[in-house]
């Protein structure tokens, strides 16, 4: 199956680059270009990684920290690294109501 198709790479090239040592999306673009024209692929290719034991996308990390992961999902996962000395921890996001409707 193609993971990108504006450079005709599939599974088996990004399975192949991971097996030769690549451990993130820009070393997978390296060697083959996925991920480098409209970034479609990019998630494909993160989760790609992170099946064969790389750590996880910034993306994921923040997620984590700010507790907007699934934890269901996240079972088996080691815990997010606190926040470096002197820094103050990220705020609490909070949901967004919807606006109320307006009679025309």
């Amino acid at each position: 199956m193609y993971v990108c198709m504006c450079h005709a790479v599939t599974e088996d090239q990004v399975k192949k680059a991971i097996d030769a040592g690549a451990n993130s999306p820009r070393q997978i673009a390296k060697g083959c270009k996925a991920g480098t024209d409209c970034g479609s692929c990019v998630r494909r290719i993160q989760a790609m990684l992170g099946e064969h034991g790389a750590r996880p996308c910034p993306t994921a990390r923040l997620a984590a920290k700010l507790g907007l992961t699934d934890p269901e999902s996240d079972a088996g996962r080691p815990a997010p690294a606190p926040a470096p000395a002197g820094r103050a921890p990220l705020p609490a996001v909070r949901a967004l109501e919807p606006a109320p409707l307006r009679a025309a």
